[in-house]
């Protein structure tokens, strides 16, 4: 059975930054899409950034709205994957889950965006300005 447990949550001001950490236990993280997802009260929970690792080769995906503040990364040793998050804003405040699914990501608009099998309890994110 897959599980995922997040951690690294907490508050910051705005232009900040946290390191989000996901343990997945129950699968080695090679052929995995592995994706970071967000929600705030009253909408829908978005893909943030995916990965996917297979082959000696790392994909990357990242939403608009993050791309080239978020790092995603994976540390297959630890069997880790970790969203760095750097000049934070309020709006980016939310709770956070780690999720993943056997095989790929989907390519940009694929199912990273949309939605995995497996789901961690999330860690929340607060930024103030």
């Amino acid at each position: 059975q897959v599980q995922l447990v997040e951690s690294g949550g907490g508050s910051v001001q705005a232009g900040g930054s946290l390191t989000l950490s996901c343990l997945v236990s129950g699968y080695a993280l090679r052929n995995f899409c592995l994706a970071w997802f967000r929600q705030v009260p009253a909408k829908e929970r978005e893909g943030v950034a995916g990965i996917y690792f297979a082959f000696g080769s790392v994909m990357t995906y990242y939403a608009d709205d993050v791309r080239g503040r978020f790092t995603i990364s994976q540390d297959n040793a630890k069997n880790t994957v970790y969203l760095q998050m750097n000049s934070l804003k309020p709006e980016d405040t939310a709770m956070y889950y780690c999720a993943a699914a056997g095989g790929g990501c989907g390519g940009s608009d694929g199912r990273w965006r949309n939605g995995l099998d497996y789901w961690g309890n999330g860690t929340l994110v607060t930024i103030s300005s």
